[in-house]
């Protein structure tokens, strides 16, 4: 299994890198939203280096010539809703990709917000079989809902590759997915943080990434009752 992190090279994804940590730039959702979607762009961009080509042959007015395209046939799925601007970056590079969605989050099991639970809803995608599958999730902290994700992608079939996409990381959601994640796969991330806090955030991260794309979430529903 490979792990790629691009704070570790220099290129323009930290300065995009930069503007999202920044608390004064994360009060407009606009402007948050567009850097994670930059940031699915090049990260689809250095990530499209590594797939199968075989050249097709393209007529233009003036003659011939081949050029290589990619044989892989991808499915791209994400996990709502955090993922969706990550997502669309994405989908500018692979155009022609299939796409899947699956509604996995995380939710605080007691009171004090220091334990998490993987809750799971709802999957829309094709099958994976045979298929390089691409999972794009802003966030990958105790690495809970990515892993059920995967494990409800993964029910139609053996993918021929998997690629797990992150804006930031913490190293124990990186273990965490370790364990369902196939030998054939690529973990990608813009950056890869020290760790999580007492209530499961990572550390310095930059938040609640759903919550900074668009408006904080009505949570009450999903609290322990107080005893």
């Amino acid at each position: 299994m490979k792990i790629v992190n691009f704070s570790e090279q220099n290129s323009a994804i930290n300065q995009f890198m930069a503007e999202l940590r920044d608390k004064k730039y994360q009060q407009n959702r606009w402007l948050f939203r567009n850097n994670i979607q930059r940031v699915g762009e090049m990260m689809a961009y250095e990530l499209s280096k590594t797939l199968e080509y075989k050249p097709k042959t393209i007529t233009t007015p003036l003659g011939t010539i081949d050029i290589p395209l990619i044989k892989d046939d991808i499915v791209l799925a994400t996990v709502l809703r955090a993922g969706l601007p990550f997502h669309e970056g994405f989908l500018h590079v692979f155009d022609k990709a299939d796409n899947g969605f699956v509604s996995a989050f995380r939710m605080y099991i007691n009171r004090e917000h220091t334990e998490v639970g993987v809750h799971t809803e709802y999957i829309a995608t094709q099958s994976v079989k045979n298929k390089t599958l691409i999972l794009v999730d802003p966030m990958l902290a105790t690495g809970g809902s990515l892993a059920a994700a995967i494990e409800s992608l993964l029910q139609s079939g053996k993918p021929k590759a998997v690629h797990l996409c992150c804006v930031i990381a913490a190293p124990e959601g990186i273990e965490m997915v370790k364990e369902v994640l196939p030998e054939n796969s690529t973990i990608w991330c813009a950056a890869i943080d020290k760790g999580m806090n007492e209530h499961k955030y990572i550390v310095p991260g930059f938040g609640d990434c759903g919550d900074l794309c668009y408006g904080e979430k009505l949570q009450s529903f999903r609290k322990i009752a107080d005893k």
